[in-house]
């Protein structure tokens, strides 16, 4: 077997090369159409979604809403970059563009709608008398409550006059083709960049039960937007009667591209799910007693095993360190196994962006809490910080990508070898 660091690494390489936008759109795509097309879209892969959409049509018309670094040269659809994952002036500005450029079309034209993760901050019009500033405080507090990806996504639905199926109403009656690649446990396109060219079928009550149950402390404005309801479309609703939602990328397929590789090496795979969700360290101690109980039945000179998952994990806020999901699972893994030997991990995040931090996540090895000790570092500390992020940095052990251009939630590989 290869050395387990740069094998790891290698299966993370896989998983988010065959999600490329490049090499995974082009099926999906039908004939350019007759008449009038607007190419739109949002979202971390966005950018490389339009760069991919004139690669096969050529220059289009449209507009593409991606993050900061993630841009790309288009011949024809313009793109512009915003703030991830709280919105700014930019992101907002461009989304009332948008809604005027497809508010302008008719019955005989075409709207081509690229979605990603990262829709959901990128996409910003703020519902009822809601701010800009009001929008971010939301994003903030939702993104420290440790609330899950789908609950987040309901909240900002109802806050927002864009998504919840509003982007796709606003295009009536043009035809809509939406292509959305999936960040989001079980693949519902509903929850894939909060549903922008989907229906809605909850009401805004649920909504606030979600305010209510994660203890989020909502700007006045936008709590006055949720006793409102006025935003969201429902499923049925006429003006998405000529909407096609198709998912073209999801996590299931990058964890069986790395499964294979890992095969290919004799490695004996278990693939644990593509939509795990949960509190990052709490997961992380389950997958440490798993990883344990796996080393404990083999035998000595079996082959090695590798368990597999994705899913999005979140974080809880509790202190004032830098950290996200996917490095705050790999520290917790490595406090929970405590040294043992020969177990290995990776989790990142394949867009390149973990939480707070431009980057993708971190790699343990069985001597990860020795050399942060000898570093001067305090594992238990980190982590009750929540500065995965700069415990890794200190002994050299993240994963830094940069820009990836695609978004298929997260990875985690667990690498067990016979003690």
């Amino acid at each position: 077997m290869a050395d387990p660091r740069i094998l790891l690494q290698r299966l993370f390489e896989r998983a988010v090369a065959v999600a490329d936008p490049m090499r995974s759109l082009a099926a999906h795509l039908p004939s350019r159409p007759e008449g009038r097309c607007v190419v739109i879209g949002a979202g971390k892969a966005s950018a490389r979604m339009a760069e991919a959409v004139e690669a096969a049509w050529g220059p289009c018309e449209g507009l593409v809403i991606t993050r900061y670094g993630y841009g790309r040269p288009c011949r024809g659809i313009e793109i512009v970059e915003a703030a991830h994952p709280v919105p700014d002036e930019a992101g907002r500005a461009a989304t009332e563009r948008m809604l005027r450029l497809v508010g302008a079309l008719g019955e005989g034209d075409t709207v081509l709608a690229l979605i990603s993760g990262g829709a959901s901050s990128l996409l910003v019009a703020p519902a009822g008398g809601m701010t800009l500033e009001d929008k971010r405080a939301v994003n903030a507090a939702l993104l420290a409550s440790g609330a899950p990806i789908g609950h987040m996504n309901v909240i900002r639905k109802h806050l927002s006059s864009v998504k919840g199926g509003q982007l796709a109403a606003a295009a009536y009656p043009a035809r809509m083709l939406a292509l959305l690649m999936s960040d989001v446990p079980g693949d519902d396109p509903g929850m894939i960049g909060s549903g922008p060219t989907v229906g809605e079928a909850g009401a805004a009550a649920q909504a606030r039960a979600l305010v209510a149950r994660y203890g989020i402390d909502l700007p006045g404005a936008a709590r006055a937007a949720l006793e409102r309801d006025t935003g969201t479309i429902p499923p049925g609703d006429p003006r998405l009667s000529r909407v096609e939602n198709v998912v073209f990328a999801a996590p299931s397929q990058s964890l069986e591209a790395a499964a294979d590789i890992a095969r290919a090496e004799g490695i004996r795979v278990e693939m644990l799910g593509d939509a795990i969700e949960g509190e990052a360290r709490d997961v992380a101690r389950a997958h440490a007693g798993l990883a344990r109980d796996v080393q404990a039945a083999m035998t000595p000179g079996a082959a090695p095993v590798l368990l597999l998952s994705g899913g999005e994990l979140t974080v809880t806020r509790r202190g004032d360190g830098v950290g996200g999901p996917n490095a705050e699972y790999a520290l917790a893994l490595a406090v929970a196994l405590a040294g043992a030997g020969g177990i290995y991990a990776i989790a990142c995040d394949t867009d390149g962006v973990d939480g707070a931090a431009e980057v993708a996540g971190a790699i343990i090895a069985p001597d990860t809490l020795a050399r942060a000790r000898a570093a001067g570092g305090d594992p238990a500390q980190a982590l009750a910080r929540n500065d995965a992020h700069g415990f890794f940095a200190a002994i050299g052990d993240q994963v830094v990508t940069g820009p990836t251009l695609t978004n298929v939630n997260d990875f985690r590989a667990i690498l067990i070898a016979p003690a």
